[in-house]
């Protein structure tokens, strides 16, 4: 491709993009694809020869585009902003036109200085003390853009782990540096991002993970405390890394009652990670939340997430660039040049010695929109996260779970973590919003982030009509599980009951029998009771001696007292009872048992007795009398 195609095709390519972002709304926010879909539909193997341009650009919109995740999307609520904008794609434009690996003053003069330059605008603009402004008469510090927060975290720590090591050998130069790095703790909240924990890792370092208070933000007697107990052991404090707008819930750590703690603990490195809420610090109104900045070591914001840069631009600040830099410096023969002493080279304040010209970003946006279009672009996300949270609090069945003081709003159903689970599961699932979720108090949470530039309160409007319309869905379908589970549940109960009621139909003759209690026969004690244990009957029979119409071989089995049921026969006023020679005979005791005295049966005349169990008696005697 030569100039002359170049001109051609660079401004069909303008236009796409123009007709991209313009049409980004007829999308679905979330491809509909599965793992392994693009390989499929590419072959193999890379082309041995030239295709034309019209070729490729028409696999761009059938074959990567269904695969594409729209970040830019009016309905994209998930993480923070992939800040983008006109001014920073023509930036990014020129500098790979310029393809600048700015390493050193040398290699790319311009490249370095302008740096330089707007890491100092960008400073100010925000409030940053003038300790970590470089061109400040007097200042040791200054900025560097890295390629993003882990970057940042990462060399920050670094350098403390040297000037920690450093120290200690200074005090013990006998001590091999293996060991002394062994007793380094580096700490973080809960909260903080993850890329501390990778960045204890890389640095072979011990991490303690600290516990947030109820607002999810660390809290200075915390830091105390831990540190503390750590020193006891033996182990030395050296770095500890605080958050300005935690990832999961936007909290703000009290960065001031930390740095009263750390006066204590002069050795120790204060880092501050303000990448999503460090480019709100532009708006003076906000500031109060940088309160304590003053005493930090390091602070990085992102203006790729909330200053319309576009990825990658994270900017770090020190306040003593020689402590950063002297930790990392590699000086071969090769990068060094006349003005080595006294020029800046960005090669010694990062882990890449290659460079992108990325000052050019933030250059054209400061410029193209103004420290007050800027502030305007602030605003308006904060009015309309705020006007999303009255949405949610007008609605009962939801409730917030954050202080919402910037862009993120995070909320949830009342009800059961899985709920809200399924809730978002099914909303994602859609591809008309899309959300993340976050663990704020051990509970799940659906995390709600305004982030295209032109964001409206109709965005939030229609993905509230969104949330509520599934929520409706959700809960009516579990309140109908709800229903089948209890009338399952009552229809067990009264099987249950059913069961009850037959045995004692069986065991009580009375409940079947109402002629039996015309007849004047003994109550059932009031003990006499059938409930159910586990869904099956269990019998209690009473503990006096009165008599009852329980059957015999139930009574014998049942039988808890000492003195035994005492048993009476349907139509004799007779009752029959176990002699204590038989209960002896069980325990242990007493004679065996004979058929003489198996059963002892009291007899009285009834005074209505039964003519044909007269005539039956009558006739046994007359037997008897005659044998």
């Amino acid at each position: 491709m030569d100039c002359a195609e170049f001109r051609v095709r660079g401004r069909e390519m303008v236009e796409y993009i123009c007709k991209y972002l313009e049409t980004i709304e007829e999308r679905r926010v979330t491809p509909d694809i599965e793992p392994g879909y693009l390989r499929h539909l590419l072959p193999h193997e890379a082309p041995m020869n030239p295709e034309p341009w019209e070729n490729i650009m028409d696999d761009v919109e059938k074959k990567i585009m269904p695969g594409v995740t729209h970040w830019q999307h009016p309905h994209f609520h998930a993480y923070y902003p992939s800040g983008n904008s006109f001014a920073s794609i023509l930036a990014d434009m020129l500098s790979d036109a310029i393809g600048c690996i700015g390493f050193s003053w040398a290699a790319g003069p311009a490249c370095t200085e302008l740096e330089t330059i707007v890491l100092d605008w960008l400073g100010k603009a925000i409030g940053l003390p003038d300790e970590f402004l470089a061109l400040k008469k007097g200042s040791k510090g200054g900025g560097v853009i890295q390629g993003s927060a882990s970057d940042c975290i990462l060399v920050s720590m670094l350098a403390a782990r040297a000037q920690a090591i450093k120290q200690l050998k200074q005090q013990h130069p006998f001590v091999e540096e293996g060991h002394l790095l062994s007793k380094l703790m580096a700490y973080c909240s809960k909260e903080a991002h993850s890329c501390v924990e990778k960045a204890a890792m890389i640095s072979f370092v011990k991490l303690r993970i600290l516990e947030p208070d109820s607002k999810c933000s660390l809290r200075g007697d915390t830091v105390a405390k831990a540190m503390e107990e750590d020193e006891q052991q033996g182990l030395v404090p050296f770095f500890i890394s605080t958050t300005l707008g935690t990832t999961g819930s936007c909290a703000f750590d009290a960065i001031e009652e930390i740095a009263n703690v750390l006066k204590h603990h002069p050795g120790v490195w204060f880092h501050v990670d303000g990448a999503y809420a460090g480019s709100a610090f532009i708006c003076p109104e906000l500031r109060y939340l940088l309160k304590g900045i003053e005493y930090a070591a390091s602070f990085n914001t992102n203006p790729n997430k909330w200053l319309n840069t576009s990825f990658d631009c994270s900017c770090l600040w020190v306040r003593d660039r020689v402590r950063l830099t002297s930790a990392l410096v590699v000086d071969p023969l090769y990068l060094k040049h006349g003005y080595s002493e006294s020029a800046i080279d960005y090669r010694h304040w990062g882990i890449p010695l290659s460079r992108r010209f990325r000052s050019l970003k933030i250059w054209f946006v400061l410029r193209n929109y103004g420290i007050s279009g800027l502030q305007q672009y602030i605003r308006r996300h904060i009015m309309v996260a705020k006007h999303f949270e009255s949405l949610v609090l007008r609605d009962r069945r939801f409730e917030i779970c954050n202080d919402v003081k910037l862009g993120l709003v995070c909320f949830r159903l009342k009800g059961s973590d899985k709920l809200n689970e399924k809730l978002l599961s099914n909303i994602n699932a859609s591809g008309k919003i899309h959300m993340v979720p976050a663990n704020i108090n051990d509970k799940y949470t659906i995390r709600f982030c305004v982030n295209a530039e032109y964001a409206t309160d109709e965005d939030v409007e229609y993905a509230w009509d969104v949330i509520t319309d599934f929520a409706a869905e959700i809960i009516e379908k579990e309140q109908a599980d709800e229903l089948t589970e209890i009338r399952d549940r009552k229809k067990k109960e009264t099987l249950a009951q059913k069961r009850s009621f037959f045995v004692r139909m069986v065991s009580d003759p009375k409940i079947y029998n109402p002629a039996i209690n015309k007849a004047g026969t003994p109550r059932i004690s009031t003990e006499v009771m059938s409930p159910t244990v586990d869904g099956a009957p269990m019998i209690q029979t009473p503990t006096n001696n009165t008599a009852s119409w329980i059957s015999w071989p139930l009574g014998f089995l049942f039988a808890s007292s000492d003195d035994g049921p005492r048993l009476r026969f349907r139509h004799l006023d007779t009752t029959v009872g176990l002699p204590n020679s038989r209960r002896n005979s069980a325990t242990g005791g007493g004679s065996s048992p004979s058929p003489e005295n198996e059963l002892c049966i009291a007899a009285t005349r009834s005074p209505k007795r039964s003519p044909i169990l007269m005539r039956k008696r009558d006739k046994n005697e007359s037997k008897n009398g005659l044998n």
